[in-house]
Protein backbone atom coordinates (compact mmCIF):
# COMPACT_ATOMS: atom_id res chain seq x y z
CA UNK A 1 0.00 0.00 0.00
CA UNK A 2 0.84 3.43 -0.86
CA UNK A 3 0.56 7.09 0.16
CA UNK A 4 0.27 10.26 -1.62
CA UNK A 5 -1.15 13.74 -1.23
CA UNK A 6 -3.33 15.75 -3.52
CA UNK A 7 -4.56 19.28 -3.96
CA UNK A 8 -8.16 19.93 -3.28
CA UNK A 9 -9.95 23.34 -2.99
CA UNK A 10 -9.89 22.50 0.93
CA UNK A 11 -5.62 21.76 0.89
CA UNK A 12 -3.83 18.84 0.58
CA UNK A 13 -5.62 15.67 0.18
CA UNK A 14 -4.43 12.34 1.57
CA UNK A 15 -4.81 8.95 -0.29
CA UNK A 16 -3.72 6.07 0.16
CA UNK A 17 -3.58 3.54 -2.43
CA UNK A 18 -2.13 0.13 -3.83
CA UNK A 19 -2.15 -1.12 -7.61
CA UNK A 20 -1.89 -4.08 -9.64
CA UNK A 21 1.67 -5.42 -9.78
CA UNK A 22 0.95 -4.97 -13.72
CA UNK A 23 0.45 -0.67 -13.03
CA UNK A 24 -3.45 -1.16 -12.66
CA UNK A 25 -3.94 0.89 -16.15
CA UNK A 26 -4.90 -2.22 -18.44
CA UNK A 27 -7.06 -3.27 -15.20
CA UNK A 28 -10.06 -3.25 -14.03
CA UNK A 29 -11.78 0.30 -13.16
CA UNK A 30 -10.08 2.18 -10.77
CA UNK A 31 -12.25 1.95 -7.13
CA UNK A 32 -12.32 4.49 -4.83
CA UNK A 33 -13.37 3.93 -1.29
CA UNK A 34 -14.83 6.60 1.36
CA UNK A 35 -14.59 6.14 5.25
CA UNK A 36 -17.05 6.71 7.33
CA UNK A 37 -17.34 9.62 9.93
CA UNK A 38 -15.14 8.06 12.73
CA UNK A 39 -12.44 6.90 10.51
CA UNK A 40 -9.87 7.72 7.87
CA UNK A 41 -8.54 6.02 4.70
CA UNK A 42 -6.50 3.96 6.94
CA UNK A 43 -9.26 2.09 7.90
CA UNK A 44 -9.12 0.27 4.69
CA UNK A 45 -5.71 -0.68 4.90
CA UNK A 46 -6.11 -4.30 5.14
CA UNK A 47 -8.70 -3.85 2.35
CA UNK A 48 -6.69 -2.71 0.00
CA UNK A 49 -3.68 -4.77 -1.09
CA UNK A 50 -6.53 -7.46 -1.46
CA UNK A 51 -8.67 -5.43 -3.66
CA UNK A 52 -5.67 -3.82 -5.16
CA UNK A 53 -4.60 -7.14 -7.18
CA UNK A 54 -6.94 -6.84 -10.26
CA UNK A 55 -7.31 -2.75 -9.77
CA UNK A 56 -6.32 0.86 -8.84
CA UNK A 57 -7.44 1.21 -5.52
CA UNK A 58 -7.61 4.49 -3.66
CA UNK A 59 -9.04 5.31 0.19
CA UNK A 60 -8.65 9.58 0.68
CA UNK A 61 -8.52 11.11 4.16
CA UNK A 62 -11.79 13.44 3.70
CA UNK A 63 -10.96 17.13 4.53
CA UNK A 64 -10.37 17.09 8.43
CA UNK A 65 -9.63 14.01 8.68
CA UNK A 66 -6.72 11.66 8.98
CA UNK A 67 -3.30 13.47 7.61
CA UNK A 68 -5.97 15.62 5.15
CA UNK A 69 -5.82 19.84 5.42
CA UNK A 70 -9.26 20.90 7.64
CA UNK A 71 -11.63 23.38 6.13
CA UNK A 72 -12.07 26.69 8.00
CA UNK A 73 -15.28 26.40 8.38
CA UNK A 74 -18.06 23.54 8.34
CA UNK A 75 -18.91 21.44 5.20
CA UNK A 76 -22.00 20.26 3.82
CA UNK A 77 -22.06 16.66 1.65
CA UNK A 78 -21.63 18.77 -1.49
CA UNK A 79 -18.29 20.13 -0.24
CA UNK A 80 -16.81 16.77 0.79
CA UNK A 81 -18.06 15.56 -2.69
CA UNK A 82 -16.55 18.72 -4.48
CA UNK A 83 -12.67 17.49 -2.63
CA UNK A 84 -13.41 13.88 -4.24
CA UNK A 85 -14.38 15.32 -7.62
CA UNK A 86 -11.01 17.60 -7.29
CA UNK A 87 -8.79 14.41 -6.59
CA UNK A 88 -10.52 12.31 -9.32
CA UNK A 89 -10.09 15.11 -12.08
CA UNK A 90 -6.42 16.05 -11.08
CA UNK A 91 -6.06 12.24 -11.06
CA UNK A 92 -7.78 12.13 -14.86
CA UNK A 93 -10.10 9.12 -13.95
CA UNK A 94 -12.50 9.49 -16.56
CA UNK A 95 -14.31 6.41 -14.94
CA UNK A 96 -14.23 5.02 -11.49
CA UNK A 97 -16.22 2.82 -9.19
CA UNK A 98 -17.27 3.85 -5.46
CA UNK A 99 -17.01 2.64 -2.44
CA UNK A 100 -18.44 4.21 0.66
CA UNK A 101 -18.94 3.07 4.38
CA UNK A 102 -21.42 5.16 6.56
CA UNK A 103 -21.71 8.34 6.47
CA UNK A 104 -19.98 8.88 3.56
CA UNK A 105 -22.76 6.93 1.85
CA UNK A 106 -23.87 10.77 1.40
CA UNK A 107 -20.86 11.99 -0.63
CA UNK A 108 -21.18 8.62 -2.98
CA UNK A 109 -24.30 9.14 -3.50
CA UNK A 110 -23.78 13.38 -4.50
CA UNK A 111 -21.09 11.96 -6.45
CA UNK A 112 -23.33 9.39 -8.19
CA UNK A 113 -26.00 11.97 -8.82
CA UNK A 114 -23.54 15.16 -10.01
CA UNK A 115 -21.39 12.88 -11.67
CA UNK A 116 -23.28 10.36 -13.48
CA UNK A 117 -21.04 10.01 -16.52
CA UNK A 118 -17.81 9.53 -14.20
CA UNK A 119 -19.29 7.16 -11.90
CA UNK A 120 -19.61 3.65 -12.99
CA UNK A 121 -20.52 1.49 -10.43
CA UNK A 122 -21.76 2.41 -6.39
CA UNK A 123 -21.12 -0.18 -3.16
CA UNK A 124 -22.32 1.40 -0.18
CA UNK A 125 -22.19 -0.53 3.36
CA UNK A 126 -23.79 0.21 6.57
CA UNK A 127 -26.05 3.22 4.94
CA UNK A 128 -27.75 5.53 7.78
CA UNK A 129 -31.01 6.33 6.17
CA UNK A 130 -31.92 7.39 9.95
CA UNK A 131 -30.80 10.63 11.88
CA UNK A 132 -27.21 9.79 12.30
CA UNK A 133 -25.81 10.44 16.05
CA UNK A 134 -22.93 13.36 16.90
CA UNK A 135 -19.29 12.31 15.76
CA UNK A 136 -17.06 10.73 17.66
CA UNK A 137 -13.74 8.95 17.98
CA UNK A 138 -11.57 10.91 15.63
CA UNK A 139 -14.47 12.92 13.66
CA UNK A 140 -13.69 17.00 14.09
CA UNK A 141 -16.55 18.83 15.40
CA UNK A 142 -19.26 19.74 12.26
CA UNK A 143 -17.46 16.51 10.07
CA UNK A 144 -19.23 14.17 8.03
CA UNK A 145 -22.01 12.78 10.60
CA UNK A 146 -23.14 16.56 11.08
CA UNK A 147 -22.54 17.08 7.11
CA UNK A 148 -24.61 14.10 6.73
CA UNK A 149 -27.70 14.81 9.27
CA UNK A 150 -29.22 17.23 7.39
CA UNK A 151 -28.59 15.28 3.80
CA UNK A 152 -31.96 13.81 2.21
CA UNK A 153 -30.33 10.58 1.30
CA UNK A 154 -33.27 8.82 1.00
CA UNK A 155 -34.61 11.30 -1.79
CA UNK A 156 -31.11 11.75 -3.35
CA UNK A 157 -30.71 7.34 -3.60
CA UNK A 158 -34.04 7.34 -5.63
CA UNK A 159 -32.07 9.36 -8.19
CA UNK A 160 -29.17 7.08 -8.37
CA UNK A 161 -28.95 5.50 -12.26
CA UNK A 162 -25.76 3.81 -11.71
CA UNK A 163 -25.85 0.02 -10.70
CA UNK A 164 -25.89 0.06 -6.89
CA UNK A 165 -24.77 -3.14 -4.31
CA UNK A 166 -25.42 -2.61 -0.39
CA UNK A 167 -23.63 -4.71 1.89
CA UNK A 168 -25.39 -5.01 5.77
CA UNK A 169 -22.93 -6.31 7.94
CA UNK A 170 -24.41 -6.85 11.95
CA UNK A 171 -23.53 -3.30 13.13
CA UNK A 172 -25.97 -0.71 14.48
CA UNK A 173 -26.94 -0.09 10.59
CA UNK A 174 -28.70 -2.95 10.28
CA UNK A 175 -31.62 -1.99 10.51
CA UNK A 176 -31.18 1.39 8.13
CA UNK A 177 -29.26 -0.16 5.72
CA UNK A 178 -32.38 -2.46 4.69
CA UNK A 179 -34.15 0.07 3.69
CA UNK A 180 -32.39 1.38 1.27
CA UNK A 181 -34.49 -1.06 -1.13
CA UNK A 182 -37.48 1.05 -0.25
CA UNK A 183 -35.65 4.40 -1.86
CA UNK A 184 -34.02 2.27 -4.54
CA UNK A 185 -35.82 -0.40 -5.73
CA UNK A 186 -32.98 -1.41 -8.23
CA UNK A 187 -30.70 -1.98 -5.69
CA UNK A 188 -28.65 -5.87 -4.78
CA UNK A 189 -28.77 -5.80 -1.03
CA UNK A 190 -26.40 -8.29 0.19
CA UNK A 191 -26.33 -9.27 4.19
CA UNK A 192 -23.36 -10.28 5.89
CA UNK A 193 -24.69 -11.34 9.38
CA UNK A 194 -21.34 -12.83 10.33
CA UNK A 195 -19.81 -9.72 10.09
CA UNK A 196 -19.86 -6.49 12.13
CA UNK A 197 -18.63 -3.02 12.30
CA UNK A 198 -15.26 -3.78 11.92
CA UNK A 199 -15.59 -5.03 8.91
CA UNK A 200 -13.11 -4.04 6.93
CA UNK A 201 -10.45 -5.04 9.07
CA UNK A 202 -11.50 -8.34 10.34
CA UNK A 203 -12.84 -9.59 7.24
CA UNK A 204 -11.62 -7.93 4.53
CA UNK A 205 -11.36 -11.34 2.31
CA UNK A 206 -15.35 -11.21 2.60
CA UNK A 207 -15.88 -7.26 1.25
CA UNK A 208 -13.86 -8.96 -1.87
CA UNK A 209 -15.40 -11.77 -2.60
CA UNK A 210 -18.63 -10.06 -2.26
CA UNK A 211 -17.52 -6.76 -4.81
CA UNK A 212 -16.00 -9.69 -7.15
CA UNK A 213 -18.69 -10.12 -9.54
CA UNK A 214 -20.09 -6.54 -9.11
CA UNK A 215 -17.02 -4.88 -10.19
CA UNK A 216 -16.45 -7.21 -12.96
CA UNK A 217 -20.09 -6.76 -14.35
Amino acid sequence: MRRGYFECRYGQLHVHNAIPPGGGFEEGTALVCLHGAEGSGRSFSAFLPLVGRDRSVYAPDLPGYGESDGPSQAMSPADYAAAIGDFLDTMRLRQVDLLAHGAAAVLATELAVTRPQQLRRIVLVSVPLGPPGPPGGSAPPGGLAAAAAGYALRERLGRISQPLLVLRPRDEGWDDTARVRDAQPSARLLDLPDHGPDLFQSAPGAVVDALRAFLRG
